[in-house]
């Protein structure tokens, strides 16, 4: 079975190194002119998913705007999901789940498994409660070629607390897990399936990425704050691993899907424009 680092690798660069969130929020839901219900979750996704689906390397649904509507947004989630791989986009599900034992196995089988109706190409994840509790995510993942982007550091203000905090080791949390991730992705040829999620706001953090391997999702671009260009200070050599997510400022054009295509072209067009003068600066090979 081919992994998803290999299908994530190609998807990167067939379409460009661009991941779009669907983050349905009452807020966008009104601004594009929809009710806050099942209804106008459906016809923002159906919106999104038909405008962008067969052009983006990857998109990214929020699962709690989602839950937030009960079993049925559930089923509105599962249908989204269907569509977007029906368009050949890999499916990132943003649910940022973490446990141990048999909860951390089930919460696998619920997006990793092919069997369920939640079933995508990869997750998010929370580490802290130890990476290592995560180990029957990864083994599930690995089982059926799928992934997991394990939170590092994050654009929250509120994280730095905990990611940046030092161990006995003299290490930061954030840097071990960097680490314990590169040790699980190595050899890995052309991209490990363990990616790490690191905001485009957190600045030069004076952590070392180089190692890791696999895919470095990078959030907090456009809406946050955050620019294609800042991901040069943040990521530094690593630059050739980087996937780039945008959400609102994607989103905030709609409802007009060519609205949302051109919007799309441009971010992406901004973000290649600093992938591929890194990759003329170092000469790594970049997804671009």
């Amino acid at each position: 079975m081919e992994s998803f680092g290999a299908r994530l690798h190609r998807a990167m660069r067939e379409r460009g190194p661009l991941c779009v969130g669907i983050d349905p929020h009452p807020g966008l839901l009104a601004r594009w002119g929809l009710p806050d219900d099942v209804s106008g979750l459906d016809r923002f996704t159906r919106t999104v998913t038909e405008a962008l689906g067969d052009r983006v390397a990857v998109v990214k649904p929020q699962s709690a705007f989602f839950e937030r509507y009960g079993s049925r947004g559930v089923a509105v989630l599962e249908s989204t999901i269907r569509q977007l791989r029906e368009a050949g986009a890999l499916v990132l599900l943003d649910v940022k789940r973490g446990d141990i034992g048999s909860t951390v196995a089930a919460y696998a089988d619920a997006y990793l498994n092919p069997s369920s109706p939640l079933y995508v190409d990869a997750m998010t994840a929370s580490p802290y409660l130890g990476v290592g509790s995560l180990a029957p995510m990864f083994d599930t993942a690995a089982r059926h070629g799928g992934g997991v982007f394990v939170l590092a550091l994050t654009s929250n203000p509120e994280g730095s607390a905990v990611q940046r905090a030092r161990g006995a080791d003299g290490r930061t949390v954030a840097q071990a897990v960097v680490d314990e991730i590169s040790q699980l992705n190595a050899g890995a040829e052309p991209l490990g399936s363990i990616g790490l999620v690191v905001g485009a706001t957190v600045g030069d953090t004076g952590h070392d990425l180089s190692r890791v391997g696999g895919p470095l999702l990078a959030p907090g671009l456009g809406a946050q704050g955050g620019t294609a260009a800042d991901l040069r200070t943040v990521f530094g050599s690593a630059l050739s691993a980087v996937l780039p997510s945008y959400s609102r400022q994607v989103l905030s054009a709609g409802p007009d899907p060519d609205a949302l295509r051109a919007a799309t072209e441009q971010v992406l067009t901004d973000c290649r424009r600093v992938l591929d003068a890194a990759k003329l600066t170092d000469g790594s090979v970049t997804t671009g």
